[in-house]
């Protein structure tokens, strides 16, 4: 049976026929053990027989007559008769026989006690004793049995017990399967029940009177049903939400480009195509943190933040580049942003494209929220002993209260009065970061700049 066909049986099929099999195996090993138990014990009581006959024939006496004649036993009727035969050596003569016995020796002279012979094609166990005169052998008897005979007796003796069994094999391998179906059938009943569900069916299965073995996939099975309850809510949310934030931008793109479209001067058709444009790059910013959120959301950014070791990166190099990226912006509002980092490289267990989002994130809401011509301190300091790696950015804006702070990270959260554009996603994507890497994310006012210090601290290695 190949492999194929056994993964399509059935959980029934695969615990009969493994309760069968090792049944099977079981009567096999018995019937072995039973069968060289008894032929031992039977070979020790015929041997026994064979010498206590030869000794018989060894008691009594044999005249010297001169004439070649040998004595025959006579014929018993016995159904063993054929099987059993003796020979009486005189003198290198033979003198008698049972009527069955060859006349050649049934074992070589030297012979003494039990032997295996072959005899007329036939095997016999013969039992060989000499009678001495003055350390001369007068006689020599033989006294055989041929096996076939005693495999007979053995095969009759085992036959009693061993055919009741292989009697009760067929009535075992029903019961077996009965007692096997009825012992799945909860779980039968189980796929029924979740088969029978609708798509948008999340409530959890009954678990009363569940059987304790199936208990535990039950409650694993509840346990998914609550996370896909949660997760679809979150996507149908975050739909909702999207489709919001998204129809502010495109209305505001449409009524520029009408005010473009239907302008008389160029200086305003000038600055309706600068709106329309302002407010193309906010959609595709947008749209960007959506995707960056999606991915993050499905752990798949890339292989290794779904494989767990999430490679590693200077994270000092990372703050290097998105501060270069992020100049020109800083320098549309007479912005600086000032960063302070070692000579060495600072690793940490991250890897670059997703450093780099952390980086743009915290940096573009810096800049954001900061006021015209303030400064942004990022500040990238390496592990020390008992503790990794660390990143604070600094800015001088007006900072969140308590309230905002502990709302910072949801979805399309923005803080009120800020004058300022955004979608809310920046914190949703470095939260979710923090999660998938361990990282510790501290918020307070910062002490030099007056504004809102983010802290982010990686685990020590």
């Amino acid at each position: 049976m190949n492999g194929t066909a056994l993964r399509t049986w059935s959980l029934a099929q695969r615990l009969t026929a493994m309760v069968l099999g090792f049944v099977l195996l079981t009567w096999l090993g018995t019937v072995a053990v039973a069968w060289f138990v008894t032929q031992h014990e039977l070979n020790e009581l015929l041997d026994a027989h064979l010498a206590q006959n030869a000794a018989l024939l060894a008691t009594g006496e044999v005249d010297d007559a001169e004439d070649d004649a040998v004595v025959e036993a006579p014929t018993l009727l016995h159904k063993y008769q054929s099987r059993v035969a003796f020979q009486i050596w005189h003198k290198g003569r033979l003198h008698a026989r049972s009527a069955d016995a060859p006349e050649a020796p049934m074992a070589p002279a030297a012979t003494r006690g039990l032997s295996n012979q072959r005899i007329g094609g036939a095997r016999w166990r013969v039992f060989t004793v000499a009678r001495l005169d003055k350390d001369r052998v007068e006689d020599v008897i033989h006294v055989g049995e041929q096996a076939s005979a005693r495999r007979h007796v053995l095969l009759a003796s085992l036959r009693g017990s061993l055919l009741p069994l292989l009697v009760a094999l067929p009535l075992l391998a029903a019961g077996i399967w009965w007692a096997v179906r009825r012992a799945v059938r909860p779980l039968r009943a189980l796929g029924a029940s979740v088969a029978a569900r609708r798509p948008h069916t999340l409530e959890p299965l009954p678990e009363d009177g569940v059987l304790p073995e199936v208990r535990p996939l039950v409650q694993a099975l509840n346990g998914l049903f609550e996370r896909v309850h949660a997760q679809l809510a979150s996507e149908r949310r975050f739909t909702a939400d999207a489709a919001h934030e998204l129809r502010t931008p495109i209305a505001g793109i449409r009524m520029q480009a009408q005010v473009a479209q239907g302008a008389t001067q160029d200086d305003e058709r000038r600055a309706a195509l600068a709106a329309t444009i302002a407010g193309c790059d906010r959609a595709t910013r947008l749209v960007e943190q959506l995707l960056q959120l999606a991915r993050l959301e499905a752990e798949v950014t890339d292989a290794d933040a779904r494989a767990g070791g999430r490679g590693q990166c200077d994270l000092a190099a990372v703050a290097a580049q998105q501060a270069q990226d992020l100049q020109r912006t800083a320098q549309a509002r007479g912005q600086h942003i000032d960063l302070q980092r070692p000579g060495q490289p600072v690793p940490v267990p991250m890897n670059g494209p997703l450093a780099a989002v952390l980086l743009r994130n915290l940096l573009d809401n810096a800049l954001r929220y900061g006021p015209d011509g303030g400064r942004v301190a990022v500040q990238v300091a390496p592990a020390t002993a008992g503790e990794g790696a660390r990143l604070v950015v600094e800015d001088a804006g007006p900072g969140l209260s308590d309230a905002d702070r502990a709302r910072l990270g949801e979805r399309f959260f923005r803080v009120l009065g800020s004058g300022q554009s955004g979608s809310g996603l920046g914190w949703s994507i470095v939260r979710r970061l923090a999660r998938l890497h361990g990282l510790d994310v501290a918020l307070d006012r910062s002490p030099t700049l007056g504004g809102l210090r983010v802290t982010v601290r990686w685990p020590a290695q």
